[in-house]
């Protein structure tokens, strides 16, 4: 199984609301960066780490969050999804969007890191 296989894998248990499937591909000692700017701006280790610190906040920022990839570019233990967030602001309901880059490691078939790179500035002006 590819890489990008995994990660197309936690994208889609992700949007199925399957964090069991997502984690499941993680290394126990698996490094979650959230990009300086962003509201969970910070690095998570382990799973359950990523799990508490990163998707159940989610909601405290954004109603109806989703990830779209528009594509992936894979290059050994790297795979770059290359996306957008979409989601709806908290308070007022509007739609809001803005583009991101995800970086995953593999080590060993286990998914060894995430980085996120996002347009902060953008995202910031959304969420406020």
């Amino acid at each position: 199984m590819s890489n990008q296989y995994i990660v197309e894998g936690m994208y889609r248990g992700f949007a199925a609301g399957d964090v069991a499937a997502v984690v499941a591909a993680f290394a126990d000692d698996f490094a979650w960066t959230e990009a300086d700017g962003f509201p969970l701006a910070g690095t998570s280790v382990g799973p359950q780490a990523v799990v508490e610190n990163v998707f159940m906040r989610l909601g405290e920022f954004s109603d109806n969050g989703s990830v779209s990839i528009d594509r992936y570019i894979a290059d050994g233990d790297t795979v770059v999804a290359d996306g957008r967030y979409t989601w709806n602001h908290k308070e007022t309901g509007e739609p809001c969007e803005v583009r991101m880059a995800h970086i995953w490691t593999f080590e060993d078939g286990k998914a060894k890191s995430f980085l996120q790179h996002v347009d902060s500035k953008r995202l910031q002006e959304q969420v406020a």
